[in-house]
């Protein structure tokens, strides 16, 4: 950077002695010089040879730079856009270069998909199709695959439906598959592309024979969590009718533990009331310690203290007896709300 070099005019001065006119190259140079050394090299990198010699010249040629040199530079860089603005066109395109030379190819793919969800659908169809098969089709479409193409397909897909995949596929693959998503390293977009056209073809011959994943009972929960307390009241009995088990697949899904999150503390100490002290150690060991003082404010803080102490002695446990002792809380919750006992919520219709 040029500025520690820059002298300071003398304010004893009544007039500052002239600078003589910048030339396009001079303004250019300065401009390139100003910043710091990382991004004049991006810069530079995209100029031709001929240009880069020029205003290489110019930086070396152009000795001491006075303040108001730079303030001419920098005054006639913005006259020059007035009026210009930036156009839209081939944006997306523009942005992933940029996010290329700072992150790579598969992460600015991965970041894409993110921000240009629909631009990405439209680039890469296939792999856009993949990510909405079900697993088990996903692991016997690329089963016949190369553990490498396997690993960078996987790559492209979340993380839980990627192990789902990876479970579908023959056991003889996971070993490898796993050990190339480890050490895969940068991946050329023209590899991309032509797995993008493999995968194409084949789902082209499975046309038809592909079902997509849709609804779920996690989907209808949400809906029912979503509608009015009068759509539940009215709607579960009748599916409970239906498919007793599809009606408690939807109970679990609708009420779960974090939802005991939303209690206030006179509602908070009517559950702890009636559930075992050894039962609430084990839930509330699943938790993080913000999560935890929503119980403890229901406690006395004798109590509270004696609880906290209980789950730090109670050492490691299996997630499993965690995951059993928040359901008996819910199911001693549930108990609770049709009896009238306990409400989650305002108190009014429209609480889980």
């Amino acid at each position: 950077m040029i500025q520690s070099d820059i002298p300071q005019p003398d304010t004893a001065l009544s007039a500052e002695p002239a600078v003589p006119a910048l030339l396009g190259a001079d303004k250019a140079a300065i401009m390139v010089m100003l910043l710091s050394e990382e991004d004049a090299s991006r810069i530079l990198s995209q100029l031709t040879p001929d240009e880069l010699r020029q205003i290489a010249t110019t930086m070396v040629e152009m000795g001491e730079i006075e303040p108001r040199a730079i303030s001419d530079a920098i005054a006639g860089f913005s006259h020059s856009t007035e009026g210009k603005g930036i156009s839209a066109h081939g944006r997306i395109d523009n942005v992933r270069r940029m996010l290329e030379g700072a992150v790579g190819e598969v992460k600015t793919e991965n970041l894409m998909r993110q921000v240009a969800p629909q631009e990405q659908e439209m680039s890469q169809p296939a792999l856009g199709l993949l990510r909405w098969l079900e697993p088990k089709i996903i692991g016997e479409i690329l089963a016949d695959e190369h553990p490498q193409a396997i690993a960078v397909l996987l790559l492209q897909l979340d993380s839980d439906v990627a192990a789902a995949a990876l479970s579908a596929l023959p056991e003889h693959l996971h070993t490898p598959v796993l050990h190339r998503v480890a050490r895969l390293g940068p991946v050329s977009r023209q590899a991309i592309g032509i797995l993008e056209q493999t995968l194409n073809a084949k789902i082209e011959r499975l046309h038809g024979a592909i079902p997509l994943t849709m609804g779920g009972v996690r989907q209808a929960a949400e809906i029912i969590n979503s509608s009015h307390r009068s759509v539940e009241q009215r709607v579960m009995p009748s599916i409970s009718e239906i498919d007793k088990d599809l009606a408690k697949e939807l109970e679990n899904e609708m009420f779960k533990f974090e939802h005991l999150f939303a209690l206030d503390t006179k509602m908070m100490g009517t559950l702890l009331r009636e559930v075992e002290s050894d039962v609430l150690i084990l839930a509330l060991k699943g938790l993080e310690e913000p999560q935890r003082d929503l119980f403890f404010a229901a406690m006395s803080s004798r109590a509270a203290d004696g609880l906290r102490d209980e789950i730090e002695n109670r050492g490691r446990v299996r997630k499993s007896e965690v995951d059993v002792a928040q359901k008996d809380i819910v199911a001693i919750a549930k108990k609770l709300i049709e009896s009238g006992d306990l409400i989650i919520g305002d108190g009014g219709d429209d609480y889980v």
